[in-house]
This record gives structure tokens, sequence and C-alpha cells, in this order.
């Protein structure tokens, strides 16, 4: 049980709980009093302002809407002003431009593209808007009549600026300067590059915009003038030049042409001078060999100035194998040759100026048009050259045929850069190189076969015959002309291969040496072709000289005739590549030869034996030591003597008027017909007895004059 005092005290304190809380209530019951006055409050207000934004957007959004209808008017409006602008201009681009068209391009060429180009699209907007309108018929003329002008600027500018190439600059243009250590490289600027861009935006604009191609057939009419006549140019240069200073020239440094030119020759791709500069040796150093550089055996005396003659003949002689070889058949040889190069350069040349003017699918089209008349130009003259040389076989020219070998040695060479050149013209563009090459492929075959029949079957065996048996004319020629051939081996077995003239010769084919054209050859079965050839016309001279040598009614001049001709010959080919070449399929040709020769010597020789044998031991009568001669066997003697005696002097006054040409072969025939007379005259001199009282009489030379004598054979100076 709680006490009493502990009761009271635990009322007293929950009653002052009780009343903290009653409190505590109180305050919270005037808190929500006016929490609900406040809301009411802004309630009221939120009320209010929410009526009054209503008012507000009522009024306001047909405000908004009327500014943008408005905005939207205005729009409209500007549009409408602009458009009318726009196409009010439209009416105004003829009056605008009519005098910038009318007095055309030159000079102003941007501002009138500008004004080509309002035009053109005046008539684009009358077309689409107002196709009736005498508007559109005037803008239209306007536009025709600007691209008039503009075609006509394209003519003009390309016939003022487009010149012809100088020689002077072709010519280092094909020389390479191979003599300079630095190599500069020529640049051709066919127009300024002024006019070259503006000769561009002109092709562009009438392309895009013109409709018209026409200014390519007059861009390829003027440049193949101009290429042309640059080429012709050329030729007319190589005249000029040789006939005033005798070759041509070129400078060696372009960019000092101005100030300080340097002639220097031209590089000749063939050897057409031959026979005129082994005349010049000749008559200059003789025939030796040595410092004339010449191939051929010296000649000494009346010989070499009967060779020279003769020789000089030949070159002049309308009919022989070497007529015609004049320097004017040089110059045209050249001149062809170059140009040919030149056309290639300058076709090359031309293709770079046109990619950059004619558009691209017209390109090789234009250029194919461009080079026709220059290419033509190089055909026709090539075939004029190759009926020159058919009609020259046909009077045994054989010589103006041989312009043909520097020329079909050039082409060939020349002809991958043509067929590069060529790339994309059309096939009968392509095919004319190949055709002239055939053409002079199958002359010079022709030429060398005829050449090989002419020398087997020349006539003249009366006439121009050697009176002292000196080499022949025929011989000279034929030794002549295959040494020309020497500078072409590749050519003339090229000829020959190309003919399939294996089987004229009976040289098998090797399918190894053939591919699949019936032209191409190898180089080794070409080379066995030539020197199957050669051996050919050397057998034809050896068949025509023994039938000329019968024309001798002296035996012993026959054979120093075939002595001198086998000796020329032998020699000739000993001082050239000649040798090599016969060597190919004659291994013993030389051996043969020298066989020949010494058949001769020994044919010559026994010329002496109606002298020796009146010497000789065996036709001697026997001598008894100590008996006296008879009057029969004294005569007998001085026959014997007599015979010796009128013998040697016979043959000494013929055989001095003949001839020997070869230093070495008229010293080695004389020392050998010296040993053998004078030991035969010794012996007789020593054997003979006292058979008169007047030796004198009969022993009319000594042993020693016996020698001078022979040693003045062959020498019509002693």
């Amino acid at each position: 049980m709680i006490p009493p005092q502990e009761a009271s005290a635990r009322r007293r304190e929950i009653e002052d709980k009780l009343k903290q809380e009653e409190e505590t209530l109180s305050f919270i019951r005037d808190s929500l009093e006016k929490s609900d006055q406040l809301t009411k409050n802004m309630v009221s207000i939120l009320s209010s302002f929410e009526s009054r934004l209503m008012k507000l957007e009522n009024s306001i959004i047909p405000v908004h809407k009327q500014t943008e209808n408005l905005q939207r008017l205005q729009e409209n409006v500007e549009k409408t002003l602009s458009c009318l602008d726009h196409v009010i201009s439209y009416y105004h681009v003829a009056t605008d431009t009519e005098k910038i068209i009318r007095e055309g391009p030159t000079g102003r060429l941007e501002e009138y593209l500008g004004s080509m180009a309002k035009i053109q699209k005046a008539v684009e907007y009358f077309q689409d808007n107002s196709p009736d309108s005498p508007e559109l018929n005037k803008v239209k003329l306007l536009f025709e009549r600007g691209k008039e002008s503009l075609e006509s600027e394209f003519r003009s500018l390309m016939t003022r600026h487009s010149k012809i190439v100088s020689p002077v600059l072709i010519l280092d243009l094909i020389s390479g300067d191979d003599e300079l250590e630095v190599q500069e490289d020529v640049a051709l600027e066919h127009l300024p590059e002024s006019v070259l861009q503006d000769v561009i935006r002109i092709s562009r604009w009438l392309v895009e915009y013109g409709r018209n191609q026409d200014f390519m057939n007059v861009y390829y009419q003027i440049r193949s003038s101009q290429l042309d006549r640059s080429i012709k140019g050329l030729k007319e240069h190589f005249r000029k030049s040789s006939s005033s200073s005798g070759v041509p020239y070129s400078p060696a440094i372009p960019n000092k042409r101005k100030d300080t030119p340097t002639k220097k020759p031209v590089k000749r791709p063939g050897t057409i001078r031959k026979a005129q500069n082994l005349l010049k040796q000749y008559s200059q150093h003789g025939l030796d060999g040595k410092k004339g550089g010449s191939n051929l055996i010296p000649l000494e005396g009346h010989e070499h100035d009967f060779r020279v003659k003769h020789l000089s003949e030949a070159l002049n002689d309308k009919h022989g194998p070497l007529a015609g070889r004049d320097d004017m058949l040089d110059v045209e040889t050249d001149a062809y040759i170059h140009c040919v190069s030149a056309f290639v350069k300058l076709a090359q040349s031309e293709y770079q100026l046109l990619t950059d003017i004619i558009p691209e699918h017209h390109q090789k089209k234009t250029f194919d048009s461009l080079i026709q008349d220059a290419l033509d130009g190089l055909m026709i003259e090539g075939e004029n050259i190759v009926s020159a040389a058919r009609k020259a076989i046909i009077r045994h020219d054989f010589s103006t045929v041989l312009t043909v070998f520097p020329i079909l040695r050039h082409l060939k060479q020349t002809k991958p850069e043509f067929d590069q050149v060529l790339q994309g013209t059309a096939a009968s563009t392509k095919n004319k190189l190949p055709s002239l090459i055939t053409s002079m492929e199958t002359i010079g075959a022709k030429a060398l076969e005829d050449f090989a029949d002419n020398i087997k079957n020349d006539p003249d065996k009366e006439y121009n015959m050697p009176k002292d048996g000196t080499v022949h004319e025929l011989t000279s020629n034929a030794i002549l002309f295959l040494q020309q051939l020497l500078d072409f081996q590749e050519t003339a077995g090229a000829m020959l291969a190309s003919q399939v003239l294996g089987d004229t010769y009976n040289i098998p084919l090797d399918p190894r040496e053939t591919s699949s054209s019936a032209t191409s050859y190898s180089s080794e079965f070409s080379k066995r072709l030539l020197s199957t050839y050669i051996c050919k016309v050397l057998g034809n001279l050896q068949l025509n000289l023994l039938s000329k040598s019968k024309v001798y009614e002296d035996p012993a001049l026959s054979a120093i005739f075939l002595h001198n001709n086998y000796n020329y010959i032998l020699k000739s080919l000993e001082k050239s590549e000649l040798i090599q070449l016969v060597a190919v399929t004659q291994k013993t040709a030389e051996c043969s030869y020298r066989e020949h020769i010494q058949q001769q010597i020994q044919t010559y020789q026994r010329s002496w034996l109606k002298v020796t044998d009146y010497i000789a031991e065996k036709n001697l009568p026997v001598f008894q030591p100590g008996v006296k001669l008879r009057d029969k066997e004294r005569q007998m003697i001085k026959e014997r003597f007599k015979g010796f005696n009128d013998g040697l002097e016979e043959l000494c006054k013929i055989q001095k008027a003949w001839a020997i040409p070869d230093t070495e072969q008229r010293d080695k025939i004389r020392q050998a017909q010296k040993n053998i007379v004078k030991e035969a005259y010794r012996a007789f001199l020593h054997s003979s007895v006292p058979f008169t009282k007047n030796p004198e009489k009969y022993i009319k030379y000594r042993v020693e004059q016996v020698g001078d004598m022979i040693d003045r054979l062959f020498d019509t100076s002693a």
C-alpha cells in the first residue's frame, strides 16, 4: 500500500502534466485556425489572379494572331517584290549585255562569259515561263551571236598564236644533246600560257553550254597545218643548210640560242656517203688503208690514177651499181630520217596540248585527224622513195636503193615510239608505218637479189676491161656495195628474212629462230642469211671474173687480172668485218682465196718458161772437156743466148705495162721470178764454154742487170 504523501505528490505531478498538455492543445487549435484563415486568403488571391489572367489572355491572343498574319503578309509581299525584280531583270538582260556581246570577248573574256551566263539564264526562264514571248527570241539571238563570237575568238586565238616550230628547236628536241654532260629538256610552247588558259575556258564553255563541237574541227585544222608546216620547214632547213654550209646545225644549248648560237653537225643515222669518202681516200692517201683508213689494198703510180678515175666514173655512171650517189640524195635521206623523228616528238607534244583543250571522249578522234596531213606526207614521201628504188633497180642503179637502208633502220627503231603516239587512233592510221616498213623491206630484198644477179650476169666483157690487168670496176663496185651493208647488217638481214629467203639459200628454218610473225626472225638467223648472201655475191663475182679473164689473149695477163681481183677481194674482206660475216657460213673462204691467188701466180710464172727454157740445162748439149765445139754446137749456144735475150726483152717490155697494185704482192712476185730467172741464167753462164770470138754480142746482160729488169716489171714509171 502506497503511502498517502507519495500518492498526493504523484497526483500533483499528473495534474501538472495534464495542465501542460491542455495548454499545448490550445496552442495547436489556435495555429490551425490561423492556418485555415491564411489558406482561405491565398485561395481568394489565386482565384482573383486566375480571373485576371483569363481576362488578359482573352485580350492578347487576338492581337497576337493579327500581328502574325501581318508579318506573313509582309514576307509574302517582300518575296513577291523579289520575284518581280528577278523576272524584270530577265527583260533587261538583252539591253544590259548587248553592248558587251557586240564588242566581243577579246581582252575581257571573264566579263564576256559572265554576260553569256546571264543570257543563258534568261533563255531558260523564258523557255519555261513564257515560250511565246518576243523576249525569248531576242535573248536567243543574242546567245547565238555571243556563241559565234566565242567560236570566232577561239579560231582567232589559235590562228594568231599558233606558230610553226623552228627547225633549230626541232633539231634540239630530237638530238638529245648527247654531247653535253648535263642534258636539258627542250620544252615546246605552242601557245603562251595566258592564251592557253583563255582557249581552255572557251572550249569548256562551248562544250558545256554551247552544245557545239565545231571548234574541235577548227582546232585540229589549225594545229594540223602547223604540224605539217613545221616538218616541211625542217626538210627545207636541211636543203638550205646543206647547200650553204654542207651540214644542218642545231644549237647545243637551247637557252643560249638568242645570244650564242653554236653550230653543230646533226648525227647521221646512216652511213650513206661511204662511196664518196672512199673516193676521197683513194685520191688523198692511196689505197693502203693507213692514213685514210680505207679497207682496200694499196695502189700506186698509174694504177692509182686509173683506179681513182674508174671509181669516179663508177660513182657517176648512170647504169653502174654505184650510180647516183650524190650529196643531194644524201641530204634528202637525212632530211627524211630527221622528219620522221620530228613527227614523233611534235605529235607527242601536240597530244599533250590537246588533252588540255579537247574533251576527253573526243581527244583520240581529234588527234587522229590532227596528225593525218603530216603523217600522210611522210608516208607518201616514203612510198616515193620505194618507187624511186623500184625504178632504180630496173636501171641497175643499186646505190639509190642503198638510201632505203638507213631509212628502214630508222623507221624500225622509231616504231615503238610511233605505236605509243598512235595509241587510240584508227586502225588505218596505225597500219601506215608497218605498211611502209613492209614495202621498204620488200624492195630492199629485191634490190639485194637483183644486185647479186647483176654481178653474175654483167655482160661487159670486151669494153671497160683494164688493159693492165688491174682490179675490174665490177669488183670494186661489188666490194663497195657489200661494205655499205656492214653499217646495216641487221636491216639487210631482216630484209632477207622478211622474204623468207632461207629456201632460196637452202637454209633450213629452225622453229626456234622464228616467231609467230612471218617477218620476225632471230638475229642469228638473219646474220646467217646475210652471210650466205655475201657469199653468193662473191661467188657470182668470181664466176664473172673468170668469164671476163678469157677476154685477154695472153694467159699471163689473164692470170694477173684474176690475181689482182682475188687479192683485192681478200684484202678488202680482211680489212673489214666482211670476213667475219663470210666466215659465219664459209669457214674456208679465206684459205680458198689464198689458193686461188697462188694458182694465178703459178700460171703467171709459166709465162717465163719460154725465156728460161732457152737456158735450161736439159735443153743444152753435153760438152766434153777439152773438146773443141763444133759449128752446130756453137750455133746452138748462140741461138740459146739470142732466144733468152729476145724473150727477156719482150716480156719485160710487155709486163712493164701490167699492174699489180698491192705493193706486197708485187714485190713478192717480182722477187720470186727474179730468183728463178737469175738462178737459171747464172747457171747457164757458168756452164757455157767459149763459143764465139765476140761474146759481148750474145751475152748482153749480166745477172744483176737481169734482176734489175725484172724489178721494173708492173711499173710504167720505170
